[in-house]
């Protein structure tokens, strides 16, 4: 351990404290105490450059403790990325470049938006799996193509999380030897010891799962975390886990416990760490030497390896041009369906369950889309959604179905991973109640504008038999008040279809597919431009509507039945299919005005679910804001009103009142 290396350590740890005190928030106690591990990390492993920022093959960095987020800038500045000392003075203020947590898309650097512990870690499975995907694909004797490595920056507090356990124990079972996990182990968690909450045994947990495990006594011996680095790099059969102890706060009056995780440091604890690391520079400034460091060990060196890939690649696209062209789609997700001639179709009044035609569709689609990788929670038989190829494994690590088990939460972390990687477009599949398990998944790819896909079966109370532990209500509602996510819910097989392909377009969002256990008819009215749209007519009346219905699923049929009966009575209704209120709402005033026109009288919206949401389009809501029973399918629909003479009736009470 050099100098220098003290000197880039002391560096980092003095100017996070300054910037988290000049912020006036933060967590001083993780940047003083794993400062050695990431510079370790980043001077002598991490192949990155700032100047090919989105270099394919380089490694990808986690920062699964996101509140270290100041390491990280400081990091990310020094190693060449458009990240200025201003920025790092702007810390957490409006507008920074520099937010409280990591931010894909936002912070030049960041692979992947962090803060919600467990979700760095557990999405890192995901990159993991792409790698080890790309690189048994394109990978020749001659070629390493796709050759880098998953390192991650965890915390106590991320081990406690159960998605991370579900991700750890699916890692160690596909031996994904490229992921590196260095554990910042410290004894201290925000509300006090660690032993407080927690007693296991870390080393005999990760080996337990297939994991390899090393330890370093000393978190500021920056040789001993390169050797334990490099002999993890050497197993190729199972992912290691790090554990480097450390001490929170190193250096602050209060180091080594609690109050020092998130409390930014008095301007005299500034001083006092400053002369105990005997640190001398002005503040808010680094040293030339640091600088001189990290541009040599850091950027060059990326640099350099990304120079020598592209040289490789070069040779590659020569000697193998096809798997070379091939690989170019899949880095710039280059692929579309031209060809539609034989996909799966179902003639009007023929009747499918819309959780069948989006099985069949995605098996259609993954013919045509190579790039397209995923499974479902144990559930493949039920959700009918799986990936192609056969099961992913290192037995076959061509196979593009990911057996993920009964792991929802990590299920959806790791489809996220998978897509963040490049590449691969990742999509996880289960039973719809039990999206809870995996919202905040879903949560964090709509705030980093991921185009992930998470498909849904048993979309409502009709799951029949199995009670309300199965039946969702208020999931629908869930996904719709979540910003910048499309909740799909087909009605018919041309809407299901339609709603697949526009799941896999180059979106800014997730979409999520919710389908139907039950059978339902297929439908002449339905089409792929009204779903792209969100909503539009499905049926019309003879006469000029006075009144719609807007439905969605499996409703859309029982709504136009209850329309026609209206029509006998001179009474006109119009019935909108909207599947996507997200896409609706994107449509320019003319056209929504089009499908639901102010002149309506009354609009009545009717939806197997929670009522919450329709009263943004309609004046009332024919919905279920109760949990469900038990019982047969049959005894289903006439037990929650959903028939045509009792909504005929309410929709008659409704236009009285």
């Amino acid at each position: 351990m050099s100098s220098n290396d003290i000197k880039c350590i002391n560096t980092l740890r003095v100017l996070g404290a300054e910037i988290i005190t000049k912020a006036k928030s933060g967590h001083p106690g993780i940047v003083l105490g794993a400062a050695p591990i990431a510079h370790t990390l980043f001077t002598r492993h991490l192949n990155i450059n700032a100047q090919d920022e989105k270099w394919f093959n380089r490694d990808r960095f986690i920062l699964s403790a996101g509140h270290g987020s100041a390491l990280l800038y400081m990091l990310l500045h020094l190693s060449g990325y458009n990240i200025s000392m201003d920025d790092l003075k702007n810390f957490r203020q409006k507008g920074s470049k520099t937010p409280g947590h990591p931010e894909y898309g936002h912070v030049p650097g960041v692979e992947i938006t962090t803060g919600p512990l467990g979700q760095g870690l557990a999405s890192s499975v995901g990159f993991a799996i792409a790698e080890s995907y790309l690189a048994a694909k394109f990978n020749k004797p001659e070629y390493s193509i796709i050759d880098h490595y998953t390192y991650v920056l965890c915390g106590d507090g991320d081990l406690q999380e159960g998605v991370a356990m579900e991700a750890m124990s699916l890692a160690g079972h596909l031996g994904l030897g490229k992921l590196i996990v260095l554990y910042d182990s410290n004894d201290v968690q925000l509300d006090g010891d660690v032993s407080l909450a927690n007693s296991e045994e870390i080393e005999q947990k990760v080996l337990s799962m297939n994991w390899n495990y090393l330890k370093v006594e000393d978190g500021n011996d920056c040789d001993a975390i390169d050797k334990a680095i490099t002999v993890a790099k050497t197993n190729s059969t199972k992912p290691t886990l790090i554990e480097i102890k450390t001490v929170i706060g190193y250096g602050a009056p209060n180091s080594g416990e609690s109050s020092v995780h998130g409390k930014p440091m008095p301007e005299e604890d500034i001083v006092a760490l400053r002369k105990f690391l005997e640190y001398t520079e002005e503040p808010f400034t680094v040293p030339s030497s640091v600088k001189d460091f990290y541009e040599y060990n850091v950027q060059k060196r990326g640099y350099d390896a990304c120079s020598s890939w592209n040289s490789q690649l070069t040779q590659y696209s020569k000697t193998h041009q096809a798997e070379y062209n091939q690989l170019c789609n899949f880095m710039y997700d280059d692929f579309k369906i031209t060809d539609f001639s034989d996909m799966p179709s179902y003639a009007p009044g023929t009747k499918e369950s819309t959780r069948k035609v989006m099985g069949k569709i995605l098996d259609w689609m993954s013919t045509k889309l190579p790039n397209l990788i995923g499974g479902s929670a144990d559930l493949s038989s039920s959700t009918m959604v799986k990936g192609a190829d056969g099961i992913y494994g290192q037995a076959n690590p061509l196979g593009r179905n990911i057996k993920f088990g009964v792991r929802e939460h990590a299920m959806a972390a790791i489809t996220n991973g998978i897509t963040l990687h490049g590449g691969l477009r990742g999509f996880c599949s289960g039973f719809f109640v039990f999206s809870d398990y995996l919202k905040p998944a879903v949560r964090s790819a709509a705030i980093m504008q991921l185009p992930s896909v998470f498909l849904f079966s048993h979309d409502t109370v009709c799951v029949g038999e199995d009670g309300p532990t199965h039946q969702p209500i208020e999931q629908l509602t869930m996904f719709r008040a979540t910003p910048n996510t499309n909740l799909f819910r087909p009605a018919d097989a041309c809407e299901m279809a339609s709603a697949m392909l526009l799941a896999f377009e180059k979106n800014t969002y997730p979409t999520v597919v919710v389908s139907t256990r039950q059978a339902m008819p297929n439908l002449d009215c339905t089409n792929y431009e009204g779903v792209s749209k969100g909503a539009y007519i499905a049926f019309e009346p003879k006469g000029t509507p006075s009144y719609a219905i807007v439905t969605c699923g499996s409703e859309l049929v029982l709504s136009i039945e209850v329309a026609k009966k209206l029509e006998k009575e001179q009474i006109f209704a119009r019935v909108v299919s909207m599947p996507s209120m997200f896409l609706f709402d994107k449509q320019d005033a003319e056209y929504k005005n089009t499908i639901l026109p102010k002149r309506m009288k009354k609009i009545m919206a009717v939806e197997m679910g929670s009522s919450m949401c329709w009263y943004k389009y309609a004046t009332h809501v024919h919905g279920i804001d109760t949990f469900g029973a038990s019982m047969p399918i049959s005894e289903i629909y006439d037990s929650y009103g959903f028939n045509v003479d009792t909504i005929y009736n309410e929709f008659i009470k409704m236009i009285n009142e």
